[in-house]
């Protein structure tokens, strides 16, 4: 279980945060959690090698590639060259000795497949890991996160970054199956609606089958995304500063900091007052680093 800090006033509020950034392994994060769900299947399994998907920038392949070598088994990352600088993570990538391969993003799905079937010729046993820990065993690691939640307070908004959408699905299973009162609102930090929406619900609906209450109880806010992934601005890069001074706690450009930003401008719009509050640091510290050096 993650801890949870009072942060204190908020915009009238008072704000608690998750430090899944805390999470005892490789820097933690969503990713961390997801991965160590992923890797009891495949420690499972009779494997050796595993293959990703995710661009320079991702914490995913961070994690997967760390317990990948951990476990002395072949890491092999295939990601964008539209998003292929050099970043802490891609360095923390080539220190676990995974094959990087780039190409465009138009030409990732057919290599991920050609990559599969060439190992399996050579008698390799690859399990393939999507981008951002998607399917249904990201989103079982987010149900459990949500009843973590529950034991730890009770809160009238619950705000984190909504990326390949698996966090958030699992956020929404745990209300749904637990019958929470709470308002779930992921901050998007790249898709835009209805794609990034459909996702989420697409997720949803895997895990736990059609439920007349997801559509309702799935809010997706798209107004924050700025010029889109990994794409900082004068407003983020302010409140990165902010919150590290007066809380000590890091965020990245890419990630948390976006979705941080987000919530402020979405309780100010939606004139939100005496509420309790939770955000979900979901990690990123590598980047947050990154963003120092910029």
């Amino acid at each position: 279980m993650t801890i949870m800090q009072f942060l204190g006033e908020f915009q009238g509020n008072q704000l608690y945060i998750k430090r899944e950034d805390l999470i005892p392994y490789s820097f933690g994060g969503n990713k961390a959690r997801k991965g160590m769900l992923f890797f009891r299947e495949i420690d499972a399994g009779d494997y050796d090698t595993v293959v990703t998907y995710g661009s320079s920038h991702s914490n995913h392949c961070r994690v997967i590639a760390n317990m990948a070598v951990a476990r002395g088994m072949t890491c092999v990352i295939i990601g964008p060259q539209e998003v292929s600088d050099e970043t802490f993570n891609s360095r923390m990538m080539q220190m676990f000795e995974a094959e990087i391969i780039t190409v465009s993003v138009e030409k990732v799905h057919d290599t991920i497949e050609k990559k599969m079937a060439d190992l399996k010729s050579c008698g390799r046993k690859p399990y393939f890991i999507p981008g951002g820990g998607h399917g249904n065993i990201g989103t079982e690691a987010y149900v459990q996160c949500y009843e973590e939640i529950r034991e730890q307070g009770n809160f009238d908004y619950i705000f984190f970054a909504s990326g390949t959408g698996t966090t958030h699905a699992g956020l929404v299973c745990g209300k749904l199956k637990h019958n929470g009162n709470e308002e779930i609102v992921g901050i998007s930090i790249a898709r835009k609606n209805p794609r990034g929406r459909n996702v989420v619900l697409e997720s949803i609906h895997e895990y736990m089958g059609k439920d007349e209450k997801a559509d309702e109880a799935t809010i997706f806010i798209d107004s924050y995304i700025g010029e889109g992934y990994g794409k900082n601005c004068d407003d983020i890069d302010q409140l990165i500063r902010e919150v590290l001074i007066r809380y000590g706690i890091p965020l990245d450009s890419t990630y948390t900091a976006k979705a941080f930003l987000g919530m402020k401008k979405y309780i100010e719009e939606k004139k939100i007052k005496d509420k309790k509050i939770l955000f979900i640091h979901t990690g990123g510290t590598p980047l947050f680093f990154d963003d120092v050096e910029r």
